[in-house]
């Protein structure tokens, strides 16, 4: 089980497709809770996390200290933070389960992972695109913050977490490092 933890500031527009994107991990048994880490949105942010649901943490912290608050409110083993407008596509509940399980029953070192990214490989043959998105990855800098994150939270907490500035999440990417990032065969999308 896990907990998806989503950043958000004046989202209101952005966050129903991600919260739209993620019912269905809910109803597969496989999302626990979603919580809202809000920059003091002026929009109706808050509204649209209410009626979906989601707990709504607002405060004016920088963005690394408003994502490691929400982490340690969780009582999940598995952590997924994505921002506002990331559309994790069909198929992620499976993917994400599997990699979960695989890093859970296996004697395999602490891993993390990171949605595939969308490009023009999309068109291609889902191995091409696939094999495009890795490559574009060890190649291009590493993973990004669009792509989301899904890490245990044992790993989370090993690794010290957010750091407490606004380039929290790329920070927390590098700490990771590549070789102990793998890319689900699943992308995300992002709203506009």
């Amino acid at each position: 089980m896990l907990s998806a933890i989503i950043a958000a500031h004046d989202s209101e527009r952005t966050l129903v497709p991600t919260l739209a994107a993620l019912v269905p991990g809910a109803t597969a048994g496989l999302l626990g809770e979603v919580i809202i880490a809000d920059a003091g949105s002026a929009d109706a942010t808050a509204e649209v996390a209410d009626i979906a649901g989601c707990r709504f943490i607002a405060s004016s912290d920088p963005l690394g200290k408003r994502l490691k608050a929400a982490a340690l409110t969780t009582r999940t083993p598995w952590l997924m933070f994505l921002r506002a407008g990331c559309v994790p596509e069909p198929g992620w509940i499976q993917a994400a389960d599997r990699f979960m399980e695989t890093i859970d029953r296996l004697d395999v070192p602490m891993r993390a992972a990171v949605f595939r990214p969308p490009g023009a490989g999309d068109m291609l043959h889902p191995r091409l695109s696939e094999l495009a998105a890795l490559l574009r990855v060890m190649f291009g800098g590493g993973a990004r913050p669009e792509q989301g994150l899904l890490i245990a939270r044992r790993f989370y907490d090993e690794i010290g977490g957010h750091a407490s500035d606004a380039g929290a999440e790329a920070s927390l990417l590098k700490t990771i490092g590549r070789r102990r990032i793998a890319m689900l065969p699943i992308g995300a999308g992002t709203a506009r």
